[in-house]
């Protein structure tokens, strides 16, 4: 290859390090310089006695195992319970999309608790800066969220026998999922515009009137381990509900036409169906939420200006779509304090088991110290070849710890979401471990490491060689 060619290629490489390092989680970057840190003082300090060190666990393996599994549990916990906040905050912020703008009424700050007139309707969706479709119509979507019981059919046992069912009912489907970018799953349609569908279920020439719904994935997961043995032998998918397949709600049955694509949103975790139906059915006659589609962010937060400011037809709600999901993380928050708060006093226990661990250590070896110091070892080489034990336990068992919290990543959990404002929703989690999470467990065993190792170092420093001996 020509020289010439590859220069241009290194200063390209070189000026992309600052990029790559700057997109690096502080976690990971503190991480590498407490490793940093560690090679300097093993590599320019001088001659350690880590010989010693490695033939002593291995000669006393079960004290090492003890102390590797203790670090192994407590980070295996710390990486499931991030990995639950991780999931939710990745749910929140993917929820939404971009130039959408949700109109609620006055004072509403959730769904649940917005009532919009009819009347006020058509004429929010003909302002200006609402997008529309190439046949003039405007990109709006008219729906009615409501949260109902449904009781579980066959719930294992301890588990709740009911749960909390998002229903958003839509007048118009097909406009509803172009507003909020949701296609099906193949196979799939959205329901009719009637919303019903006669079908003889028995084989015995009574037909019934069965609600059509579209359903989340992972809503159709949930709902699939619901169903009876028997169900699930007939089932074209045992691990979910599908087109075709039925469940019960308020002495109905519905029948499942469609599947939406929706994971990663709050979408998942909900029941789409005919609004003028399923309104009347559970008491909310009226529309809770107009989401209306614009050109981009910065009409979105015009759009919300004028409806929250200029608007005065009516007193409205506006938000933009993205911060009304991004803002319903007080439950987020509730869990972040409250798995920090375990973090802390878990840590300290690691900290003061690493440490009464050592002092026993120190205290089985005192002859062993007084022999590194009779050949020629100083006291600051027998300080750090005992710290450097402390913290390879507490990183060993860490490590293995992160591994094994690891193994629910891409696991799917029902949790709640709430502004803290008293509405909630029911979603599914995917339990979500990225390399933040591991390079903050594994910092925070070599802090727990060098903590509940130093005061035992420096008494294995003060050991006087020929009274250790005698």
């Amino acid at each position: 290859m020509n020289p010439t060619s590859v220069s241009p290629l290194l200063a390209q490489s070189a000026t992309d390090v600052p990029s790559i390092w700057s997109a690096v989680p502080m976690e990971a970057k503190l991480f590498v310089a407490v490793a940093a840190v560690a090679a300097v003082v093993a590599t320019v300090l001088g001659k350690i006695p880590l010989r010693y060190n490695v033939r002593n666990l291995g000669v006393r393996w079960i004290t090492t195992t003890c102390i590797v599994a203790a670090f192994t549990l407590v980070l295996a916990l710390l990486t499931g319970m991030q990995a639950l906040v991780n999931g939710m905050n990745k749910l929140t912020e993917a929820s939404g999309r971009e130039g959408n703008v949700m109109i609620l009424s006055d004072g509403s700050t959730d769904e649940v608790f917005s009532n919009l007139g009819f009347a006020d309707i058509d004429d929010i969706a003909n302002q200006p800066g609402v997008e529309r479709d190439e046949h003039g119509a405007p990109l709006c979507s008219k729906e009615t969220y409501m949260i109902v019981v449904q009781p579980r059919p066959n719930p294992p046992p301890g588990a709740p026998k009911r749960r909390f069912l998002q229903l958003r009912g839509v007048e118009d489907p097909v406009m509803s999922g172009v507003v909020h970018g949701i296609e099906l799953h193949d196979g799939g349609a959205w329901f009719s515009s009637v919303g019903v569908e006669r079908t003889d279920i028995e084989g015995d020439g009574k037909k019934e009137d069965l609600l059509q719904a579209v359903i989340g994935e992972g809503l159709a997961g949930e709902l699939g381990r619901d169903r009876a043995a028997e169900e699930i032998a007939r089932a074209k998918n045992a691990e979910r509900l599908d087109v075709g397949d039925m469940f019960a709600l308020r002495d109905r049955r519905w029948l499942v036409v469609g599947v939406m694509k929706s994971a990663g949103t709050t979408f998942d975790s909900e029941v789409w169906a005919k609004q003028s139906l399923v309104g009347p059915m559970f008491g909310k006659d009226r529309f809770s939420t107009l989401a209306i589609t614009t050109a981009s962010d910065a009409a979105a937060r015009e759009v919300k200006r004028y409806f929250n400011n200029d608007y005065t037809k009516a007193a409205l709600s506006a938000y933009v779509e993205k911060e009304y999901f991004a803002s319903l993380n007080a439950v987020n928050q509730q869990f972040s304090f409250a798995f920090g708060f375990i973090a802390f006093w878990v840590a300290v226990a690691g900290v003061a088991g690493a440490m009464n661990t050592m002092f026993a250590a120190v205290s089985q070896r005192t002859k062993d110290i007084g022999v590194l110091r009779i050949l020629g070892f100083a006291r600051w080489q027998v300080l750090l070849s005992f710290l450097i034990e402390s913290m390879f336990l507490a990183f060993a068992g860490g490590l293995l710890g992160c591994v094994l919290g690891s193994l629910v990543h891409g696991q799917t959990m029902t949790s709640v979401i709430s502004s803290g404002q008293g509405g909630f929703k029911t979603v599914v989690i995917v339990l979500t471990v990225d390399g933040a999470i591991i390079a903050r467990g594994l910092l925070l065993t070599v802090i727990m490491g060098v903590l509940g190792g130093l005061v035992p170092a420096i008494n294995a420093m003060r050991v006087r060689p020929l009274e250790s001996l005698r």
